[in-house]
C-alpha cells in the first residue's frame, strides 16, 4: 500500500471516530508515523483529504443514483439496486458514517455537501415515487435504518459482520419494507 492510500485509510478512521472539525493533520500523521509535512505533500490541506478520502464513496453513491433514475423501481431492478446498494454500505461504512453523523454540520465542506445532495436527490427520488405516506416512511426506514444500523454498528458495540448471511438478511428484510402497501 502507497503512503498516499496508507494516508487515507487512517484519516478515514480519524475522520469517522473523531469528527472532522476533531481531527488534525497533525493527528493523522502521527497516527500514520509521518512528520505533518509528509501528510501535507501528498495532501495540500485537511479538505483535500477529506475529498481524498470520501470522494470515490460518494462516486459510487452518485453512480448508484444515476442508474435508479433511468431505471425506476420496477420490481427487477429494486432487488439489483437494494444488492448495490447494501454492498456499497459494507464496503463504505465509515465514509456512510461522516455522511449521516456530521453531514449537517459540515455543510460548508464540498465534498460532504455533495454526499449531502447525494443522499437528498436519494431521498427525494423515493418520496417522489409513492404518493402514499406508509411507502414514504418505509422507504426512509428501510434505506436509512440500514445505513445508520451498519454504519454505527461498531460504536454501539453491536458489530455486524459483512459476510454472505448479514448481507442476504439485510436484502431480505429492506425487499420487505419497500414492497408496496396494498390500498384496501
Amino acid at each position: 500500500m502507497s503512503s498516499h492510500e496508507e494516508l487515507q485509510r487512517f484519516a478515514l478512521a480519524e475522520f469517522a471516530s473523531a469528527g472532522y472539525t476533531g481531527t488534525s493533520i497533525q493527528r493523522i500523521a502521527e497516527l500514520a508515523g509521518l512528520s505533518k509535512s509528509s501528510v501535507l505533500y501528498h495532501f495540500t490541506s485537511k479538505e483535500a483529504l477529506l475529498e481524498a478520502t470520501v470522494g470515490p464513496a460518494i462516486d459510487r453513491l452518485e453512480a448508484l443514483m444515476a442508474e435508479l433514475e433511468v431505471r425506476g423501481l420496477s420490481p427487477d431492478y429494486r432487488n439489483q439496486f437494494l444488492e448495490q446498494f447494501v454492498d456499497f454500505l459494507f464496503d463504505c461504512r465509515q465514509e456512510v458514517h461522516m455522511f449521516i453523523n456530521q453531514g449537517p454540520s459540515l455543510q460548508d465542506v464540498p465534498v460532504i455537501e455533495r454526499a449531502n445532495n447525494t443522499v437528498r436527490n436519494l431521498a427525494e427520488f423515493f418520496s417522489s415515487s409513492t404518493a402514499h405516506p406508509h411507502d414514504k416512511m418505509r422507504f426512509g426506514i428501510a434505506l436509512g435504518g440500514s445505513a445508520y444500523m451498519l454504519c454505527t454498528a461498531d460504536n454501539l458495540a453491536v458489530p455486524l459482520e459483512a459476510n454472505q448471511d448479514t448481507r442476504s438478511a439485510l436484502i431480505t428484510i429492506m425487499s420487505e419494507l419497500l414492497a408496496p402497501v396494498r390500498s384496501s
